[in-house]
């Protein structure tokens, strides 16, 4: 994977990922976060009749950079990779240290999910997903997640966890050992048939229900739950508070 990217100059030792370097403490994280991003130019079009096309791509940039921010203090992962041919999303990408990957991104969110799954199982390595679109995560709900996969791993390394959406049918947040154990395929009733193709697999999947992460913005029903929840320290809602959005704007 060309533009794998790593946190902390890791990319040369992750590639390697030889006998002689096992013992560097930071290869032990073996899970790499990978993030697709559409094209921001065109984002969030359900909020057409709240959101102009301008303010869309703001707000689209904004909750990025939110879930960057929050996968970028999680010490427990090894690498973030950002899939997108955005010109935007890769400017914002780089300055969080993840690189970029335009690989299969103009083919979707599942086919860019897909070949970084194929590209980090070669390398031995796990993967959790998630998209750019849920800008209250914080890093404590990251790591909560990632401890939740590690107490349940199988013996040979498999496991399968993941967080719903707040509808219960989307998932928000998957994390495969290893990163292809899993088959994914993401839209709006994904998260049962993910379920089911974990056990197809012979993994039993976990279910995490974490507030934060559920709530991601498609809708203006979406927006006004995240104006509901109430002042957080994100981009996203700095944002907001500058346009002077108010929830009932977002009904």
């Amino acid at each position: 994977m060309g533009a794998f990217a790593s946190k902390d100059m890791l990319k040369k030792e992750v590639e390697q990922d030889d006998d002689s370097n096992k013992s560097h403490p930071a290869l032990m994280r073996r899970i790499c976060a990978v993030v697709p991003v559409k094209q921001t130019d065109s984002a969030k079009e359900r909020l057409a009749r709240t959101l102009t096309s301008a303010r869309r791509q703001q707000l689209a940039c904004a909750m990025l950079e939110d879930v960057l921010t929050a996968l970028a203090a999680t010490a427990e992962l090894a690498a973030i990779l950002v899939v997108t041919i955005d010109p935007a999303a890769a400017l914002i990408a780089a300055r969080y240290g993840a690189r970029v990957s335009a690989a299969s991104a103009a083919q979707g969110h599942n086919a860019a999910v897909a070949y970084a799954a194929r590209q980090l199982a070669a390398r031995r390595l796990a993967m959790l997903t998630m998209p750019a679109d849920i800008p209250l995560v914080q890093t404590q709900d990251v790591c909560e997640l990632l401890g939740a996969h590690r107490s349940s791993t199988h013996p040979g390394g498999r496991a399968f966890t993941i967080i719903p959406a707040h509808d219960q049918r989307g998932s928000n947040a998957v994390v495969c050992s290893p990163a292809d154990a899993v088959p994914l395929r993401f839209g709006e009733d994904s998260f049962f048939p993910h379920l089911a193709a974990a056990k197809e697999n012979g993994i039993e999947p976990v279910v995490l229900r974490l507030p934060r992460v559920a709530l991601d913005i498609d809708t203006p029903e979406d927006l006004a739950a995240l104006i509901a929840a109430g002042p957080s320290n994100t981009r996203t809602f700095e944002l907001l508070a500058r346009w002077r959005l108010r929830q009932a704007a977002a009904g």
